[in-house]
C-alpha cells in the first residue's frame, strides 16, 4: 500500500495534484464490494492545503461548480436534513443524536486551547449495517472532522475512508472550506474572538479513480499539460512520506 503526501496551495491545486499522484503512483485495486464493483487506481493519501480560503474554490475543469458546492455545504454538511430516499447525510449524523457542531462552537467560545473537539460521522453500527451480504449501501466516506485553533486560525483535519478523487474530492474539500468558514463565523459571533480559517488537512486510505474515469484523467493530465504533470510529479516525490 503506497502512502503519499501532497502539499497544495489551494483547493483546485489539491484536486489536480491528487489526480496526478493517483494516476502516476496509484496501486491497482479491484473493488469486490461497494457501490461500484470495478477496477480502480488508488493511494493512501494525505493532502495538506495551506490556503483553502483562496478563490475560486473549484477548478473550471472540475465536474461541479460553486453553486453545487454551496448547496452541498449547506444541505449535506451543515443543516443535517436528509431526503426520504437518503440513508443519511453528513450533517444528519453531525446533528443527531447530539448536535456536535453546536457543542463544538460553544466549547471554542469557552476555551480555544482544547485539542479534543472532534466531530464524528461514522458510527459503530455501520460496520454491521453496511457490510451485510447483498446490501449495496455504504457507510459514510467522511468519517470524522477534527478541529484545532492555533495562532488565531481554525484548522480542520478530516478522514475519508474512501474517496472518489475525480468526482467527489473537489466538491468535498471546497464544501468543507465553506463549512469551516460558517463554523468560525458562529464562534466569532458568540464571542469576542476574531478567528480565521486555517489549513485543511485530509487523510484517505483509499483515494481512488475509477476505470470509467481513466480517459477523463488522461485528457485532463494529457499532452497539453505534460510540462505541468512533470512539475506535479516532482512535487509529489519531494513530499512523499
Amino acid at each position: 500500500m503506497k502512502h503519499l503526501k501532497i502539499v497544495a496551495f489551494d483547493c483546485p491545486d489539491a484536486w489536480f495534484k491528487a489526480l496526478n499522484a493517483i494516476w502516476q503512483e496509484g496501486d491497482m485495486f479491484p473493488v469486490g464490494f461497494g457501490s461500484e464493483e470495478t477496477e480502480t487506481k488508488k493511494l493512501n493519501l494525505t493532502i495538506e492545503i495551506s490556503h483553502p480560503e483562496n478563490r475560486p474554490l473549484v477548478s473550471d475543469k472540475a465536474p461541479c461548480d460553486l453553486k453545487y458546492v454551496q448547496g452541498y455545504a449547506l444541505e449535506y454538511l451543515w443543516c443535517g436534513e436528509k431526503k426520504e430516499d437518503e440513508t443519511y447525510t453528513y450533517g444528519s449524523r453531525l446533528n443527531d443524536p447530539v448536535n456536535q457542531v453546536e457543542a463544538a462552537v460553544k466549547r471554542y467560545v469557552q476555551e480555544q486551547r482544547d485539542r479534543q473537539v472532534t466531530m464524528v460521522i461514522r458510527r459503530p453500527e455501520d460496520i454491521i449495517k453496511y457490510t451485510s451480504k447483498g446490501n449495496k449501501s455504504e457507510p459514510p466516506c467522511l468519517s470524522l472532522i477534527d478541529t484545532e485553533v492555533l495562532n488565531g486560525q481554525m484548522h480542520l483535519t478530516c478522514y475519508f475512508r474512501s474517496w472518489d478523487a475525480f468526482g467527489g474530492l473537489p466538491a468535498n474539500i471546497a464544501g468543507l472550506q465553506l463549512f469551516n468558514e460558517a463554523f468560525v463565523t458562529e464562534i466569532n459571533e458568540q464571542s469576542n474572538l476574531s478567528l480565521k480559517t486555517g489549513k485543511l488537512i485530509f487523510h484517505s486510505k483509499n483515494c481512488h479513480i475509477y476505470r470509467r474515469q481513466y480517459n477523463l484523467i488522461k485528457e485532463l493530465l494529457g499532452p497539453k499539460n505534460t510540462a505541468k504533470s512533470i512539475r506535479l510529479a516532482k512535487t509529489i516525490k519531494e513530499t512523499r512520506v
